[in-house]
């Protein structure tokens, strides 16, 4: 089936969209991709839906904020589509599915509660494809975590490489993920910690740009240790995975008196810290770790990790792979895998009791 992906990320930095040919198992072959930066007035209504969320509490109605975002978030979907179908040379009529992420606005899944706003069936209507979205909450409803849903993909990914050794594929985006595909088969899959987040907080607060741009805020800064101990004082690392994070689970009250640059540099060393901690929950340490995700572009932090894992870094690209595409191919696999009522989660990703099925599917009305 050709299948087009829609991924924005608790970054939120922009709308990914990628088209991939696949039979949601092992046969994937990548198309065309662009990425819809959003404007700054776009970042600004997500972001206040972001906070406003926070207190946003189970049984009340969504708030107007919320509600606000959720509108202009799925039309700038559906512009992204076009413009990628454009680009193609492709019409409606040649798209099978569309899967729709949407953007986390709340994740807790220790209430069996997470929302990825995204109006399904008003994409369905405005770009004339069938859409898929809604892929957490069966999985969150059945007490996994909901996340992170990309490791299938991730597997079918390493097994096209014809790699004989296992290997931890890390995701840095607003919050860093690894996934292990053994080389018996074996899969695992666990948020670490802050990916990007943070750190694009921290920018943002201190130059007026939402990114540490090539970590050169970072670069130029110091490492204090003390607030990097306090910053890994939290029980989340110790928690035996599967185990998720919400974009506002680590609190940067620790750097707050260091200067824009060494606490730039602490927050780095953090996500690169939250990694290594987490690959001790793996069945013995790979020797190849491949990094998908804003966070590979960041040269200080790539730096850092390579450093604090003795080598082995690879960015996607070494092995093939189009990094900053990966999780929006990866929402276009799991809608097929949708479609076929195959699982878009194990126990061993998410936590889930069984292999679980999810995504809700929105037929469009074909003229």
């Amino acid at each position: 089936m050709r299948a087009l992906g829609l991924m924005s990320g608790t970054s939120i930095d922009g709308v990914d969209a990628a088209l991939i040919e696949t039979d949601g198992e092992l046969s994937v072959t990548p198309g065309p991709s662009l990425a819809v930066p959003y404007t700054p007035e776009e970042r600004a209504v997500l972001r206040k839906a972001l906070e406003v969320s926070k207190s946003w509490a189970a049984g009340e109605p969504m708030p107007e904020a919320v509600a606000e975002a959720e509108r202009l978030l799925t039309l700038a979907h559906a512009q992204a589509v076009r413009a990628l179908l454009k680009q193609a040379g492709l019409t409606p009529a040649d798209i099978d599915v569309i899967g729709f992420h949407g953007q986390t606005v709340l994740h807790q899944p220790a209430s069996r509660r997470t929302v990825q706003i995204g109006m399904g069936a008003e994409l369905a209507r405005l770009t004339g494809i069938d859409v898929v979205n809604d892929f957490r909450s069966a999985d969150v409803a059945a007490g996994g975590h909901g996340a992170p849903l990309v490791p299938l993909y991730h597997q079918a990914l390493v097994k096209s490489l014809g790699i004989k050794e296992s290997v931890a594929v890390i995701n840095i985006g607003g919050v860093g993920n690894v996934t292990y595909v053994g080389n018996d088969g074996l899969l695992i899959a666990f948020d670490t910690g802050p990916g990007n987040a943070l750190i694009d907080d921290w920018a943002h607060r201190h130059t007026d740009i939402p990114v540490d741009k090539d970590g050169a805020l970072a670069e130029a800064g110091e490492v204090d240790v003390d607030a990097l101990e306090k910053l890994m004082d939290n029980p989340f690392f110790d928690l035996t995975p599967p185990k998720s994070l919400d974009r506002f689970s680590f609190s940067p009250d620790p750097v707050d008196h260091l200067s824009p640059q060494d606490g730039a540099a602490t927050l780095t060393a953090f996500t690169v810290e939250a990694i290594a901690r987490g690959l001790a929950h793996i069945p013995g340490m790979p020797t190849r770790f491949i990094v998908c995700g804003g966070g590979r572009h960041n040269p200080t932090l790539m730096k850092m990790l390579s450093r604090r894992l003795q080598g082995g870094v690879l960015p996607a690209e070494d092995v093939g792979w189009r990094g900053d595409d990966i999780e929006a191919e990866a929402f276009a696999y799991l809608a097929v895998r949708s479609l076929k009522g195959l699982p878009l989660s194990l126990p061993t990703t998410t936590g889930v009791p069984e292999p679980m099925p999810g995504g809700v599917l929105n037929k469009a009305t074909k003229s």
